[in-house]
């Protein structure tokens, strides 16, 4: 299976449209064209298909993240505190 191949089933499975793939990847900073996002969803055989790299697929995928988690408040998981973590635990 081809980065293009993932990237037209997860666009068909969550009914995405060429704007949402372009707004996915401008959550995590990477620019692109709806033009350019057709151009992957294209048949190999077709004139302007272009082949879906591996940097774009990867930007795409931490763009989804985002889009359906939502942004990361705090980027370090705090440990409790040795008085809260045992507290009801007695």
């Amino acid at each position: 299976m081809t980065n293009n191949d993932v990237l037209k089933k997860i666009r068909v499975a969550l009914k995405m449209r060429d704007d949402d793939i372009v707004e996915i990847l401008a959550l995590v900073d990477f620019r692109i064209s709806k033009g350019e996002v057709g151009n992957f969803c294209r048949k190999e055989d077709h004139l302007k298909y272009v082949k879906l790299k591996d940097q774009i697929l990867r930007n795409f995928l931490n763009g989804l993240i985002i889009y359906k988690r939502g942004p990361r408040e705090d980027k370090h998981v705090k440990s409790p505190s040795p008085e809260q973590g045992n507290k009801g635990h007695e």
